[in-house]
């Protein structure tokens, strides 16, 4: 239990110290989580990337590789959809806030700005309210309740861990206001500092992962070509479904007994008399796709033959890499239509941008 054994003007200094000490943690993390809010909000509003909804995003990621023409990349968004999006997110919010203009660090000190203000103003509320009820004598006591609901939200201050002082003879408030004043911009100095050095590995909750958040919703992804249910609720009633489908070679499929891969989507396939094979001799004609049990049976694939230009690019530019992942041929009948191969990247971003 803290004790103070000095009187007057040395036992209010220590009081302030010892709160100041309790406020220092506390208003670290106020100001690190008031920036990570503060920079997912910032971006939100000012990058076209996230001011949208997750389709939107979706159409800048697909944009952004096509740009970079790198075939890892498509791997890796092909596969893990949701892991790709959260670094895509990552990397963005990075460069945003290291870049040239460093804008980390005015985040950082508005947010540091705007905790010590309220701090400094909930001092000068409480000992305003306090300084003259002559009718109690438990005046710290009352201080410290009046100083805890003044904080309020801004940060997280316990009242129950300040029980130790309470019970200070103190009896002018007045003076508390100065050494209160004294010690905060002690602390205040010191947080600078610290913050003067600060990189994303110094949050706690990271500003991408609040800015993720944002577009949450489900990610499975249709069993035959890969392309992400578009509903906006992670675990939504109905079944999944989205706009459009892909050529089902995004997954690896090939046609039966040859290397031959698979160029059709599976919105035209539903709608042709073909069958796809589950485990070793199942056949199931497409049109009763849903008799083959979950996760096919989850999903809702209206017959639609039109596929995005952007991914006859994407099959045609990448073709030795697809049959080189895939161990197969674009051969027989998936064979790729020579139209495909006049497709520029031009063409496929314009189309995406509608």
């Amino acid at each position: 239990c803290f004790q103070i054994s000095c009187q007057g003007a040395t036992s209010v200094t220590t009081f302030a110290v010892f709160l100041c000490d309790k406020i220092g943690p506390a208003l670290r993390q106020a100001v690190y989580e008031k920036t990570a809010l503060a920079i997912a909000r910032d971006m939100k509003s000012k990058i076209p990337d996230f001011n949208g909804n997750r389709s939107s995003l979706e159409v800048c990621i697909l944009r952004y590789m096509a740009e970079e023409e790198n075939f890892e990349n498509f791997k890796k968004y092909l596969s893990s959809p949701g892991e790709f999006l959260q670094s895509y997110i990552e990397k963005y919010v990075e460069r945003y806030c290291l870049d040239r203009n460093r804008r980390l660090e005015k985040f950082l000190d508005d947010s540091l700005t705007l905790c010590y203000e309220s701090i400094q103003s909930a001092v000068f509320t409480s000992t305003n309210i306090i300084k003259n009820r002559n009718d109690r004598n438990d005046k710290i006591s009352l201080w410290l309740d009046e100083f805890c609901k003044a904080l309020g939200e801004i940060l997280s201050l316990p009242r129950k861990d300040l029980k130790g002082i309470e019970h200070q003879e103190i009896t002018d408030i007045e003076f508390l206001n100065n050494a209160m004043t004294e010690a905060l911009a002690t602390v205040k100095d010191e947080l600078e500092k610290e913050l003067a050095c600060a990189d994303m590995s110094s949050f706690e909750r990271q500003p991408h992962t609040i800015l993720a958040e944002q577009f949450a919703g489900c990610w499975k992804q249709c069993p035959f070509c890969g392309a992400v249910c578009t509903n906006t609720m992670p675990n939504h009633d109905g079944h999944h479904q989205l706009v459009f489908h892909r050529p089902q070679v995004l997954t690896g499929y090939k046609w039966y007994r040859t290397d031959h891969l698979v160029i059709d989507i599976c919105s035209s396939s539903v709608a042709s008399d073909c069958s796809f094979r589950i485990g070793e001799d199942t056949w199931i004609p497409y049109k009763k796709y849903r008799d083959a049990g979950p996760p096919y049976s989850t999903w809702n694939i209206p017959p639609d033959p039109s596929m995005q230009v952007y991914w006859k690019w994407f099959v045609s530019h990448f073709r030795t890499e697809l049959e080189k992942l895939y161990n197969g041929k674009f051969q027989g009948k998936g064979e790729i239509p020579a139209s495909w191969q006049d497709i520029t990247k031009k063409q496929a971003l314009e189309e995406l941008e509608k």
